[in-house]
């Protein structure tokens, strides 16, 4: 596993910074043009809520993005955070080892 040197952005900053402010939208005119709610968008950049499949595909059709980017941000931002909460316990996994047979080498 490779270790990330700092946290990820989450999702939500990304469409609040890049794209409803350099666009001059509102959370309201989002909400409206991909039939959801205000409340969805607001805790979204809020960081209140992740992406879902359903919402990357919405954002991407809407922005024409792909929705593998909105879900590639997501997935690396959840995997800082399982890592940094998880992580002592994460260490203690042990690899999985094929048990050696009788008469086979021992592969490393």
């Amino acid at each position: 596993m490779i270790a990330l040197k700092r946290k990820p952005t989450h999702p939500g900053e990304i469409l609040k910074k890049d794209f409803l402010e350099s666009l001059g939208l509102t959370q309201s005119q989002l909400a409206k043009e991909i039939h959801t709610t205000f409340r969805t968008i607001n805790e979204i950049v809020n960081e209140k809520r992740n992406i879902s499949p359903e919402m990357a595909v919405r954002l991407s059709r809407y922005f024409e993005t792909s929705a593998e980017l909105w879900l590639n941000l997501q997935s690396q931002y959840d995997l800082y955070i399982v890592t940094e909460k998880r992580g002592d316990s994460l260490k203690d996994i042990k690899p999985f080892r094929r048990p050696v047979k009788a008469g086979e080498m021992e592969t490393v």
